[in-house]
């Protein structure tokens, strides 16, 4: 039976019906794609979302010369402009991730066509995806949940949508800018700018070829291609991304050649935490001061910022070489030398305790350690009882341990000795500021905050000895009576006390005992009849008041022993003070923070320091000149013989009972700098007097610092200024002490031979 030949007058039937069909499909991807516009198959970023894609940003810590010297976040995430980017970066991703990226509108059809014939149908998967860099930035905008396959097919038309609607409301840069914003780099390194500065050290601006295809190589897999944990692995798709470019004529075949032959280098490598990197003390200072004004500030929705979160730029007073110089200062002196003497000079049973202390004093002090370490508190927490607790702190362990030289160390050892081993190290707190602004220029809370979280500068208060005595002296010369100049017996004094019995400080020097000394040769010998002297006809409550108005806000007790200096401290304090007098009497509090940014750029507050006048301008000078003579003829003046330095300095030196506390205030025209340097526990101390001092524990902190800074270029710090005197002064400041034989001062301890004994309450 012969087949019915097709009638020509049958084909416009079957177009209509292949249009039909063609339409219908048409039609329902259509209707697809609108219903998924709008929503009708779960969330659709609207215009308002996608003008403000939400992401966790870091919030910025900016020093005064614009260094990112630290971060809050959830996500260490900062945003960067496309301008902030290196042109090897742009070229890297687009070469390796979407070749047509500038021919496109967000979906590349083409690429599709390649994935669905050649990886699709014929299995090959070296065809490479069919997503582009906006389909990309769209699922990073806009995580994909766990779905199965038919959701993960709408989840891929969603992201199409997405990223349509991304081209047409921003511009290609800042879809690569946006982009590069939003990857994870691994080593919680979220975003380019992140990534930049943990893996290299570097803006994302200042990266090479070899570091932005290394970077863009991570991309495909942040783990298995990390350059730390896998160096060969990144090696190759590090090779594979300039092959890349080279296919897409970036760069040459010559230097193809020779950026695959590099060698991966991390020598930059730097986890971005909250326990490393630079003024990590001032860095959690900041940030508990940050909580509190985000709890009283609101976002122009109502809600209170969030530091971990909103991308705030906080601009610091901090200067981030004077801090680097600082922190040096502190590793150089402490960790190279003193540490060393400590172990030499503290022997006995109960080291590093004072070998005046009972076994049983020791124990008490190490079971409170025991009780504030974390590892006691999370036992406790877990339910362990305390028998269970002190079994498990007698029993060795794999631990990492401070050390100096590395850091830190790996170890093997039980947590008792642990708490042992970390009582043996020498603390330290400095505190630099500008005294004309209130600046706090540079802040060291400690020697290491991985391992000691306690910072000295702000939380610690210690015993001040006599670098309160100046205070004392400068009552004194503020209510006219008293001049640098001015000659005073140098003899015992006894106060009574309300008990009936009386105060009668010693001196620990017989030097000029009996005669007649001025002012200014008993505080460069710290002479403690003198200080007993003007207590005598000053009150502790006036000296309380002044101090007040100079910025001290510890409790003071009114007693005659309080120009010894037997309160306890903060170094901020101390410092806060003595910077009053290179401001000539106007005392300034303390400013960290300039003001405050949103992620916009969008000014949210302003910060100026708060002022009061002190003290006269000439007392305050007055008082400079009589601590330029601690330097030039006391207790300091291994600043001169031994470290050098010819500047204007001011200072004075202070060592307590025990030497327990080793204290040096150093004032130069524009930078004033507290220093204290001891034990954790006052009953760790030096034996000998002679380490324990501060002109030998404290001064050199102060010495190296300022040697860093004096010869740094880039700070440029004026050498030659002097302390500016007021005008019309008239007061002759060059004090004629009575001669003797050799025509030296009678009791003079040459600067060479100075012991800082007096300095002892």
């Amino acid at each position: 039976m012969q087949k019915k030949k097709t009638d020509a007058r049958d084909y416009p039937k079957y177009r209509k019906i292949l249009w039909g069909i063609f339409g219908s499909i048409a039609g329902l991807v259509f209707l697809v794609f609108f219903l998924i516009s709008i929503g009708a198959f779960g969330f659709m970023p609207t215009f308002e979302d996608l003008e403000n894609p939400e992401s966790f940003l870091a919030s910025e810590i900016i020093s005064s010369d614009q260094k990112i010297i630290g971060s809050y976040y959830i996500e260490n995430r900062t945003n960067a402009e496309f301008s902030e980017l290196s042109p090897y970066l742009v070229q890297a991703l687009v070469a390796t991730e979407d070749s047509r990226f500038y021919n496109h509108s967000g979906v590349d059809l083409r690429s599709i066509g390649r994935v669905l014939w050649k990886t699709i149908l014929q299995g090959d998967r070296s065809g490479g995806g069919g997503s582009t860099i906006t389909q990309q930035l769209a699922k990073n905008l806009f995580p994909r949940k766990d779905l199965g396959m038919v959701g993960l097919a709408f989840r891929k038309l969603k992201e199409w949508v997405i990223a349509v609607k991304l081209e047409r409301n921003y511009a290609k840069d800042e879809i690569i800018a946006m982009y590069f914003n939003t990857v994870d780099f691994g080593n919680n390194a979220y975003g380019i700018k992140t990534a930049a500065a943990t893996y290299f050290g570097k803006l994302p601006s200042e990266l090479d070829i070899d570091q932005a295809a290394i970077l863009v190589g991570m991309l495909k897999a942040t783990t298995y291609y990390n350059p730390v944990r896998n160096p060969e692995n990144a090696k190759k798709r590090r090779n594979v991304v300039l092959s890349q470019m080279h296919k897409s004529g970036y760069i040459s075949q010559s230097q193809l050649e020779e950026l695959s032959a590099l060698p991966i280098d991390m020598s930059q490598f730097s986890r971005q935490t909250h326990e490393e990197g630079l003024a990590t003390y001032f860095r959690e200072y900041l940030r508990q001061w940050m909580v509190q004004w985000c709890q009283t500030h609101r976002k122009p929705n109502g809600e209170n910022y969030n530091l971990y979160k909103d991308g705030l730029k906080i601009y610091t007073t901090i200067n981030s070489r004077l801090q680097k110089h600082a922190e040096d200062a502190v590793r150089e002196w402490i960790g190279g030398t003193l540490q060393k003497d400590f172990y030499k000079d503290v022997t006995g049973r109960n080291a590093p305790f004072s070998s005046d202390l009972t076994r049983k004093e020791v124990n008490q002090f190490m079971e409170q350690a025991m009780r504030n370490s974390d590892r006691y508190k999370a036992m406790k927490k877990a339910g362990a009882s305390d028998k269970e607790i002190r079994e498990a702190f007698q029993q060795k362990v794999r631990m990492k341990v401070f050390c100096w030289e590395s850091g830190e160390k790996d170890t093997v050892m039980s947590p008792w000795d642990s708490l042992w081993y970390h009582k043996w190290f020498l603390h330290c707190g400095l505190m630099s500021v500008e005294p004309q602004t209130g600046y706090v220029r540079a802040y060291v809370g400690d020697i290491d905050y991985k391992y000691f979280k306690y910072d000295n500068v702000t939380q610690g208060r210690r015993q001040v000895g006599s670098t309160f005595k100046p205070f004392v002296y400068t009552l004194a010369m503020q209510e006219g009576e008293f001049l640098p100049c001015t000659q005073v017996p140098n003899v015992p004094v006894c106060i009574p006390l309300p008990d009936g019995t009386e105060w009668c400080p010693v001196n620990s020097s017989r030097a000029r005992q009996g005669e007649m000394v001025s002012l200014r040769w008993a505080l460069a010998n710290s002479i403690n009849y003198i200080s007993a002297y003007l207590i005598k006809r000053f009150p502790p409550e006036a000296v309380i008041n002044l101090a007040r108005k100079m910025g001290i806000t510890a409790p003071m007790e009114a007693v005659p022993s309080i120009c010894l200096g037997t309160m306890d401290i903060s170094v901020k304090e101390m410092t806060s003070a003595m910077a009053t007098y290179a401001n000539k009497g106007i005392h300034i509090e303390p400013l960290f923070v300039t003001r405050i940014e949103d992620k916009h750029g969008l000014v949210l507050e302003n910060f100026t320091p708060k002022q009061e006048e002190a003290m006269n301008e000439q007392t305050a000078y007055l008082m400079l000149d009589l601590m330029r003579g601690v330097v030039d003829e006391g207790s300091a003046g291994r600043l001169r013989w031994k470290y050098g330095l010819t500047q204007a300095i001011a200072g004075k030196t202070g060592t307590t009972q025990n030497h327990s506390d080793a204290w040096f205030m150093g004032i130069t025209p524009h930078l004033t700098t507290g220093v204290w340097v001891g034990g954790e526990l006052r009953s760790i101390h030096f034996k000998s007097m002679r380490l324990g001092q501060g002109a030998n524990a404290a001064l050199p902190v102060w010495a190296l610092y300022m040697k860093h800074v004096y010869e740094d270029p880039e700070l440029a710090f004026p050498q030659e200024d002097d302390f500016e005197a007021p005008e019309g002064l008239d007061i002759d400041l060059k004090c004629q002490e009575q001669e003797t034989r050799e025509g030296s001062r009678p009791g003079y301890v040459p600067a060479q031979q100075e012991t800082d004994l007096n300095d002892l309450m």
